[in-house]
């Protein structure tokens, strides 16, 4: 009896396929049907949440085999990262959306403390180069003091630091020691900025004083003198007497600058645009300039506002000239293209402060603030003046208008808006 099932041709020594041992070719076999027990009713398997239908093998079947997961995979779908038994089974986690307002504020934050620390990093190298020698407690008898900020601004002739050849570049000359040629008063209040300018050759008294180097007090004789004259006798702290006595405006805060710094700040911001009304020459000075508009360099800059020769109001004209660069300056200096720019910034506060003398008790804002308040007087939002003058004296010092100078001072001691002329 044959083992095998019934309809199946040949024997059990029979083979299918290549290597059959009969010699006769073998014929295409029909598979017996083999039919399959039904399998008896069993509950449906619980079925994960990730299963269900569209699965290969559909929802509660069993094949015993792997579906394509790879074990420790992520849970990627369609030959991606499969989760193993007991873990993900592959379907897909959406990625939640950046947060861009955690990451604004995060990129803000980043910036202020860049910005601070660039700011304060700044303040400290700038105030360390702050020449703080000037001692106003030094200064006796002195006036009340009145609203708004008053700044005594000294040009000085001073050669401190230049060479032999920026002396005769910029027409210097080679004198010893310094001298005043330039002082003006800058009061800073409510009403605007008012700058006036103090001839040299004004006539004034010598009052009694205290030596600023000796200690030594002296006492005043009603000597007549020119201003400047006060200043090369016992220097900063005896001009500030000489000034607040003889126009009663008690004197905040000193700002000196020497010829050699002028120069460098405006060589640092690229030269200063002025509109010269008339064309003049100044041998003295090497002054050379035509009419209208143009960019002065270092150089001619100074011999701008140290030309007196040229003009038929010799200082007082000066002084105007002076005042009108000064203010052109500050207000050239004092913009985004400067003070946003590091590579512009630096130098011209370095060329600055380098020569810069001030009191002691100046702080790095006093400064600023004098010099946003003398950009203000060219912005039409102050005024610019020489102090007022009613002739000369016997010996051609120029004599002030005492009543005039009175009503002035106090106006600017009770920080009001200035009515009175200038000369």
């Amino acid at each position: 009896m044959s083992d095998w099932p019934e309809g199946r041709n040949g024997g059990p020594g029979e083979r299918y396929g290549r290597g059959s041992a009969s010699p006769r070719p073998e014929s295409a076999r029909a598979m017996p049907h083999v039919r399959r027990r039904p399998a008896p009713p069993q509950s449906p398997p619980h079925i994960p949440p990730q299963q269900g239908p569209g699965y290969e093998d559909g929802p509660g079947y069993d094949s015993g085999y792997n579906t394509g997961q790879v074990y420790g995979g992520g849970g990627q779908r369609g030959g991606g990262h499969g989760g193993g038994r007991g873990g993900d089974s592959g379907y897909v986690q959406p990625r939640p959306a950046p947060n861009w307002g955690r990451r604004l504020k995060v990129g803000v934050l980043s910036l202020v403390v860049v910005v601070l620390a660039v700011s304060v990093g700044t303040y400290f190298w700038a105030d360390g180069k702050l020449k703080r020698e000037v001692d106003l407690s030094k200064v006796i008898d002195r006036p009340s003091e009145g609203d708004g900020t008053n700044y005594l601004v000294v040009g000085s002739d001073s050669r401190e630091g230049m060479t032999a050849e920026d002396k005769k570049k910029l027409h210097t000359g080679s004198a010893e020691g310094k001298r005043t040629d330039s002082m003006m008063i800058l009061h800073d209040g409510s009403n605007g900025p008012t700058l006036i300018s103090l001839p040299r050759d004004s006539n004034v008294e010598i009052p009694s004083f205290v030596g600023s180097e000796s200690g030594k007090k002296f006492a005043g004789t009603g000597r007549q003198v020119k201003l400047n004259a006060a200043y090369a006798e016992d220097g900063p702290e005896l001009l500030v007497r000489t000034v607040e006595f003889n126009t009663g405006l008690h004197i905040d805060h000193y700002v000196e600058i020497g010829f050699g710094g002028f120069a460098k700040i405006v060589d640092a911001i690229g030269g200063v645009e002025m509109d010269i009304p008339k064309a003049f020459k100044d041998k003295n000075s090497g002054a050379d300039f035509q009419a209208g508009k143009q960019t002065l360099n270092g150089e001619q800059s100074l011999a701008f506002v140290r030309t007196r020769y040229a003009f038929a109001g010799s200082d007082l004209d000066r002084t105007k000239n002076q005042q009108k660069f000064l203010a052109a300056l500050a207000s050239q200096t004092a913009t985004p293209s400067t003070i946003l720019n590091p590579f512009t910034l630096y130098p011209t506060m370095g060329a600055g402060l380098d020569t810069l003398i001030v009191d002691k008790d100046m702080s790095l804002w006093s400064l600023g603030n004098m010099f946003f308040a003398m950009k203000g007087v060219t912005g039409g939002e102050g005024t610019s003046m020489n102090i007022p003058l009613s002739g000369q004296s016997v010996n051609g010092n120029l004599v002030w208008d005492k009543a005039k100078v009175k009503q002035l001072v106090e106006q600017l001691k009770n920080d009001e808006k200035v009515t009175v002329k200038g000369s």
